[in-house]
């Protein structure tokens, strides 16, 4: 209100406004990084990079683990100091899908700053290299501390050691753990010599049938990386999946867990391989090596799969669960684009099954995945639900277009979505507006109810 002192007034306003956008910065700083505790989130970040060259010269390892696929990895945000963020709304108030565009185009907008500020995308990951560096480094990795870093992104070189550990595979007990992985790598090849290196006299017909379909669908993976190519490559694959599936009989092979083997052969190898993936070549290393990756992934594999059994079981029901909580999530977010699609006669079983089926990977580039499974490993058991949201977050990346589409175009558009130039900065804005509706409704059940 202009109470006479107009110029006075306006300098105030402006400096409130300048405030808030501060406040704003930061705290989306923080959801990058974020995840939700109920009532309040904790968030913080760093104000004062260290001197990355400092500890460029103290880590050579992580200069040599950048590769062209990793080049951008978002390990940017991270605290020093806190920021205490409380949930705005009211429990009981009802949010309508207009508050949740407005709410989500000024934090896209504030995102954008905060990937222009002066906070230099290598010195915070330095800072972050020394924070993973000392939750490694001790007799015992505290796990819940060592998700709370992994969820906005792991060094690379160091993706290997964490995603055992998140994964349960590797003890926290630093004294244990090479005991417990040749134990287990040990018994991998063992399960091999029982289930994969016999003769097809020795197996039953829906055993050789396995063995086939898994042999067609492995050169079919990832197709568009010449790595995934390599005879030696697919042959790995072919050994871990069937030996899987023999030891799962529940759900056996599914299409699409060839896929979410892919991320885990990647990590596993670039232990032993330099440089970027186009140029590995699997061949270069011994058997011993390759042996032991192939145990790893089968391990990771074995342990992401416990999560979600009743995804690749028959029919799939746990699939069919999420595709339903999604359409009814983006029904909540975004009214106009799910009466559109509706309207249009689109289901979202349609679409959305192949994503859940093989966590994006089909969806987007193949070098910003590791990066995407960083906050899928520190979800651990929440990670099915927390899907949801991120799902929902990367289809309305394209609310404007979806809305223009008929039912053919939709059709061709979300089979065909346009992520072939995506970089990590499209990918981190997915996963800090699905961290934010998942803040907003996890605690609002009712919300999602049919």
């Amino acid at each position: 209100m202009n109470n006479g002192h107009g110029g006075e007034d306006q300098h105030k306003s402006q400096a409130s406004l300048d405030s808030r956008f501060n406040q704003t910065l930061k705290n989306v700083q923080g959801l990058l990084k974020g995840r939700s505790i109920p009532g309040k989130v904790l968030l913080t970040r760093r104000l004062d990079p260290p001197d990355e060259l400092i500890l460029q010269e103290q880590s050579p390892k992580y200069e040599r683990s950048f590769s062209e696929y990793d080049a951008g990895t978002s390990d940017r945000m991270d605290k020093s100091g806190e920021v205490e963020v409380h949930n705005t709304h009211n429990p009981n108030e009802h949010y309508t899908g207009n508050k949740l565009r407005s709410s989500t185009s000024n934090v896209e907008r504030v995102a954008k700053e905060v990937q222009k500020s002066a906070i230099g995308a290598r010195a915070t990951d330095s800072a972050r290299v020394m924070k993973f560096t000392k939750e490694l480094s001790g007799t015992t990795v505290i796990l819940e501390r060592l998700r709370e870093l992994a969820w906005s992104g792991v060094p690379p070189y160091m993706r290997p050691t964490v995603w055992r550990l998140l994964l349960g595979y590797a003890p926290p007990n630093s004294d244990r753990r090479e005991g417990v992985l040749r134990r287990k790598r040990v018994e991998y090849l063992d399960c091999v010599a029982q289930s994969y290196d016999i003769p097809d006299t020795e197996r039953s017909d829906d055993e050789i049938n396995m063995l086939r379909q898994i042999a067609v669908d492995c050169p079919r993976t990832v197709p568009n990386v010449l790595f995934f190519q390599q005879a030696q490559v697919q042959k790995s694959l072919e050994r871990i999946l069937y030996t899987w599936a023999i030891r799962h009989p529940a759900s056996g092979y599914v299409q699409g867990i060839n896929d979410l083997a892919t991320p885990f052969l990647v990590v596993f190898l670039s232990e032993n391989l330099e440089g970027g993936i186009d140029n590995w070549s699997i061949s270069d290393l011994s058997q011993e090596k390759i042996s032991n990756m192939e145990a790893d992934c089968y391990w990771c594999l074995s342990k992401l799969l416990d999560g979600m059994q009743d995804h690749y079981t028959f029919a799939q029901p746990g699939i069919q669960r999420l595709v339903f909580k999604l359409k009814e999530l983006v029904r909540r977010i975004d009214e106009p684009v799910s009466r559109h699609m509706e309207e249009q006669g689109l289901e979202f079983l349609q679409f959305a099954f192949r994503w859940f089926n093989c966590l994006l990977i089909r969806e987007i580039p193949f070098p910003l995945v590791t990066r995407l499974w960083d906050t899928y490993l520190a979800e651990g058991d929440a990670l099915p639900d927390f899907l949801v949201y991120i799902f929902a977050s990367f289809l309305l990346t394209w609310s404007d277009k979806i809305q223009k589409l008929d039912f053919q175009e939709l059709v061709m558009f979300l089979q065909h979505l346009p992520t072939q130039n995506w970089t990590h900065q499209e990918l981190e804005m997915v996963l800090s507006r699905a961290f934010m509706w998942h803040s907003m409704f996890n605690s609002s059940p009712s919300h999602l109810a049919s």
